[in-house]
């Protein structure tokens, strides 16, 4: 068989953007968007995705250049998730809660060409533009009006170049898309979130991100022409790699420019979803909200992006939505772990049920290998859901490397084949994974290692907590204790004191593991994908001074 060798027919790079000219034709007169008033029928998205690339690529964008977007789920946003790639450019879309200094030195550092603007971010845009230094090159402005029509009249302005509508309009619908030369060419490029350290310029290829919606297709099940609504962010790790999913099989997004728990509900009433995605601060918005009432039909949830606690998925689920669990990075493009649910597992009771769902679970189909190591010593640690190391993975959706980092590229990827995510977590005897903290956010209390991701599942437990996090402080003798911030439900007659906290902490958790301090917040500081901001706490509780007791309570 020696002879047999990969030959054109058979050697055709790898990439998603196929899904959409499939789409166009299987699923043609279709609703692909619907926003506010707005709808798109897959055939329309087709020809205005041709048209925007045809005249991205006028405009003498070349191979490789980085575009960036500052938009939230918009249906331009969703667009452009195709178009730019498929003008043979890197879509790099921004996260809008980051500051101007921060976009600047984004754009500035991916040498972006062509930046797309929502009308809202005008403002933003020129504080960014503001900030580069002299003689530095200025990427051309692209500004995007509201389709809904609520910005009408208002003006383009001068530092435009020229509109979103404008390069539709001149665009060619017959445009040969520009296909990659090898399914290892860029495609995307997105930056951590900085939660931890300054962020990174993440890369990832047409073979990674293909395999990536194909993959996240398959694990979560998601049937022909679901009714999809936009909950997470598209320019968070694009969305988990939904935009593509939803072009493969035909579905239905449903756009938002922002939403609350009594806007979910209404679009799930009104256009009949059936799946969503969010991390789990949605899912406590959403079973936190006053006046919920358990949904007439299922809808299909997949969280990730923080280890969600138990209660909160036993309360959301109670209400009628079906949680799927899920674990990724963005140097994954979306999520390679997932807590497979087993048939048996349903004659549990809710509470052990929703303590199993919490778990990562194990890597997807697609995922070559997840391991749980000893950082130091390079070997595995044991399967007793007690020994913690650090989670590692090997897979085709990894990311290429950092951009312009080869530094950190080769710290995170290079090691013995595997990449080092940061995070620290259990392997339980069953083969199932379960995160508990980043590696920074580990607390090291008189020599133990202590999780606050479980010291925060308790403190979730109390029924009057609706949001918790855990960070070390300083202390004189144990080096460093559990200082817990919490915000509170609304409505309650009576409001728990620190004590009781603390009280409650401790009889369900062993005393070293018991915050030695509790602060009361209206809302903690978290990202715009609704990571809490563990850094800002972390200072906070430096600035609370060094405790001195030697108590273990």
């Amino acid at each position: 068989m020696e002879e047999l060798k990969p030959s054109p027919p058979n050697s055709s790079p790898l990439t998603p953007l196929g899904f959409l000219e499939r789409a166009a034709t299987v699923y043609a007169d279709s609703t692909s968007i619907i926003y506010d008033a707005v709808s798109y029928t897959w055939s329309q998205t087709n020809d205005r995705c041709l048209r925007l690339a045809s005249s991205i690529a006028s405009l003498g964008i070349k191979k490789g250049h980085v575009i960036s977007v500052l938009a939230p789920n918009v249906p331009q946003m969703y667009e452009l998730h195709f178009a730019v790639p498929m003008a043979g450019a890197v879509l790099n879309a921004v996260n809008l809660r980051l500051d101007a200094r921060t976009v600047s030195v984004l754009l500035q550092h991916s040498e972006s060409k062509l930046v797309f603007v929502d009308h809202l971010s005008r403002d933003l845009i020129l504080e960014v533009i503001a900030l580069f230094p002299k003689g530095s090159p200025i990427p051309r402005l692209v500004f995007m009006a509201d389709e809904s029509g609520s910005d009408s009249g208002l003006e383009i302005g001068e530092e435009f170049f020229c509109s979103y509508n404008d390069l539709i309009e001149r665009g060619d619908p017959g445009f040969e898309w520009i296909r990659p030369e090898s399914e290892w060419d860029p495609m995307i490029l997105n930056y951590t979130s900085g939660t931890t350290s300054s962020p990174k310029g993440v890369v990832h290829s047409h073979r990674g991100i293909f395999i990536m919606t194909i993959d996240s297709h398959i694990d979560w099940g998601v049937p022909k022409q679901p009714v999809y609504l936009w909950t997470l962010a598209m320019f968070h790790a694009n969305g988990w790699s939904y935009p593509w999913v939803m072009a493969a099989v035909g579905g239905t997004n449903i756009c938002l420019r922002k939403f609350d728990a009594a806007v979910i509900y209404d679009k799930i009433k009104k256009h009949g979803v059936t799946h969503m995605c969010g991390a789990p601060v949605v899912l406590n918005m959403i079973s936190n909200a006053p006046g919920s009432e358990p949904l007439e039909k299922p809808v299909q949830v997949m969280t990730a992006g923080a280890p969600p606690p138990a209660a909160v998925l036993f309360r959301i689920e109670s209400l009628g939505f079906v949680v799927s669990h899920g674990y990724g990075l963005t140097e994954t493009a979306g999520l390679v772990v997932s807590c497979a649910w087993k048939k048996e597992w349903n004659r549990l009771p809710a509470t052990e049920k929703a303590r199993l769902k919490s778990r990562q679970g194990v890597g997807t189909v697609a995922l070559t290998k997840l391991d749980v190591i000893n950082p130091v010593t390079g070997v595995a640690v044991k399967r007793d859901g007690l020994s913690l190391g650090e989670v590692v993975l090997r897979g085709g959706s990894v990311m290429l490397g950092y951009l312009k980092d080869p530094k950190a590229t080769a710290k995170a990827m290079t090691r013995d084949g595997w990449f080092f995510t940061g995070d620290v977590g259990v392997m339980h005897p069953d083969g199932y994974l379960e995160i508990k903290d980043r590696s920074k956010d580990v607390i090291i209390s008189g020599g133990e290692n202590l999780s606050s991701v479980e010291v925060e599942s308790v403190l979730y437990g109390h029924p009057a907590v609706l949001e918790a996090a855990v960070v070390a402080r300083p202390d004189e003798f144990w080096g460093e204790t559990p200082c817990a911030f919490v915000s509170l439900k609304e409505g309650l007659e009576k409001k728990p004191t620190e004590k009781e906290i603390i009280e409650y902490c401790r009889s369900k958790l062993p005393h070293f593991m018991v915050p030695k301090t509790v602060a009361f917040k209206d809302e903690l500081p978290k990202t715009s994908t609704g990571k809490v901001q563990k850094f800002v706490l972390r200072d906070l509780a430096k600035a609370m001074g060094s405790g001195t007791s030697r108590s273990r309570m």
